[in-house]
């Protein structure tokens, strides 16, 4: 996992880390390390031109320092004071390795960071809050204009580091060098976007840092999660998962939840809907085994045509199912089981409206878009969309759910302020209709397998992003373009399905 700190905890850390070592060692840590990939990067650090933003803090004394140590390879190193102030330390190594320091207000500015082959951003550290203003709204700007490599120390300069929320302008990185761990900003959109390519320098601080508040897995943490079957498995120990999803009017969503939870692994998919949609399931997926919802006014209550269904180990609920009074009840009935239950869609339409039906004793969670986490917290999208983060916490606060927040960055916020996840495999090919019902499916599917809320969702969201990129580069069946070897083509929501085995291989090697 990479793990990552609110700005509390690593400040705690660094406290505890600086009182057993000499003045000094974990700021030149810091800069040697962000030197040393400044170094690296692709041209020659002899006669290169280097621009340092300095703030006045510790991000500005190692953005300095690391200015010193890339002078003395031999780099024209010019340093911008953003601010009123400059650390002294670092300006001190800055000049005595013949760098030069000017002003924000001096005229050459903007000429010196149009020139410059590397811009470091050490404007403002971790502990920065709020929209960046002038000088230092300007100077991001600039800096994100510039031709040159733009490096940010530690986190981007206008990014929340505990959130990820982009109040105003905000330095735009192709590399990002993060001191000690991970920040939550560096993985969460909008700030992660403003990231880059983020490099992670070890400055000593693991052994004095608490619990991460947010993890992204690896491969292999996703392998670890994944049941696998037995040599003892038969259809009903791998789960049987119950899904209510479709109508009369909305017979895809129906078809493709199926779709990705049989490909998601579940021994059985037992699907209840009404006649229409039943019959496009059948049609596609006749692996599943369908109960048809009577359409007249003697249907039984919707707690019998669950249990007329057969046992399942856990169900999902909302894609296409309407949001009328026959909808709702079903959706009670289902919420109303002992089993793990996933809502999304029209599910979640019905629990803005029925606050009421949550929280529940059993394991529940829900995967909202944008829109409709807004609908559920009373607010607006574009809140939700700038603070995910805060947003998701709240409303697995709330609602005593598991959340799973999709869109640029989909995030795994379970109750009780545990830590949150980032999955790392997100591609914008994934905005397409009907691939959230894809994930429905295949989430559920990983519930009724015997995952928690979390871990299903996680895994789900990871192999969901692996398989959307698989089918986005054609797959097996079609060839690399010759001479443009990212070469990617518009998906749908059904190739999407026929690509989950492939991801599901990924994760074994």
């Amino acid at each position: 996992m990479r793990d990552a700190h609110e700005v509390a905890k690593v400040r705690a850390a660094e406290r505890a880390l600086m009182a057993k070592l000499p003045d000094g060692t974990l700021m030149q840590r810091a800069a040697a390390g962000l030197a040393s990939v400044c170094a690296a990067l692709p041209g020659r650090t002899y006669g290169s031109r280097v621009v340092v933003l300095a703030g006045s803090g510790d991000n500005g004394g190692d953005a300095l320092h690391a200015g010193a140590l890339l002078a003395r390879r031999g780099a024209a190193v010019v340093a911008v004071a953003a601010g009123s102030r400059i650390h002294p330390g670092g300006a001190s190594a800055l000049r005595c390795a013949a760098g030069r320091i000017i002003t924000h207000a001096d005229p050459l500015v903007p000429r010196v960071l149009a020139d410059a082959d590397v811009i470091i951003d050490g404007m403002l550290g971790i502990g920065g809050k709020g929209g960046l203003r002038d000088p230092y709204a300007a100077l991001a700007v600039q800096a994100s204009a510039s031709r040159g490599v733009v490096v940010a120390a530690d986190l981007p300069s206008g990014i929340d580091a505990d959130t990820g929320a982009v109040e105003g302008p905000a330095v735009r990185a192709d590399v990002t060098v993060t001191f000690g761990t991970w920040k939550p900003g560096l993985l969460i959109d909008p700030g992660a976007a403003c990231a880059g390519v983020t490099e992670l320098i070890d400055i000593g601080l693991g052994p004095y840092l608490e619990r991460a508040d947010v993890a992204a897995p690896h491969q292999h943490d996703v392998a670890v999660m994944l049941p696998r079957p037995s040599r003892e498995s038969d259809k009903y120990r791998r789960g049987v998962l119950g899904v209510v999803a479709g109508s009369e009017r909305f017979t895809g969503a129906a078809a493709l939840v199926v779709g990705g939870a049989l490909r998601g692994g579940a021994g059985m998919v037992r699907f209840v809907s009404a006649p229409q949609a039943a019959a496009i399931v059948r049609q596609r997926w006749p692996e599943a085994v369908v109960t048809v919802i009577p359409q007249d006014a003697g249907a039984p209550p919707a707690g019998d045509i669950l249990r007329s269904a057969g046992r399942v180990q856990a169900w999902v609920a909302g894609p296409g199912m309407g949001t009328g009074d026959d909808a709702a009840r079903l959706l009670e009935a289902v919420l109303g089981t002992d089993l793990p239950v996933l809502v999304d869609a029209d599910g979640l339409t019905i629990l803005a409206a029925r606050r009421d039906l949550l929280p529940r004793a059993a394991p529940t969670l829900i995967t909202p878009h944008a829109g409709e986490l807004a609908r559920l917290l009373g607010t607006g999208s574009d809140d939700v969309e700038a603070h995910r983060l805060r947003c998701a916490r709240q409303a697995a606060g709330e609602l005593g759910v598991t959340v799973l927040l999709k869109g640029s960055t989909t995030l795994v916020a379970p109750p009780g302020g545990t830590t949150a996840l980032v999955n790392p495999t997100g591609t914008p090919w994934l905005a397409t209709a009907g691939s959230g019902d894809v994930l429905s499916g295949l989430a559920g599917a990983l519930l009724a397998q015997g995952l928690g809320p979390a871990d299903a969702g996680m895994a789900a969201a990871y192999l969901h992003g692996i398989a959307a990129r698989h089918a986005a580069a054609g797959g097996p069946a079609i060839r690399a373009v010759p001479g443009v070897p990212s070469a990617e083509a518009p998906i749908s929501a059904t190739d999407i399905i026929r690509a989950l085995p492939a991801a599901f291989l990924s994760t074994s090697g």
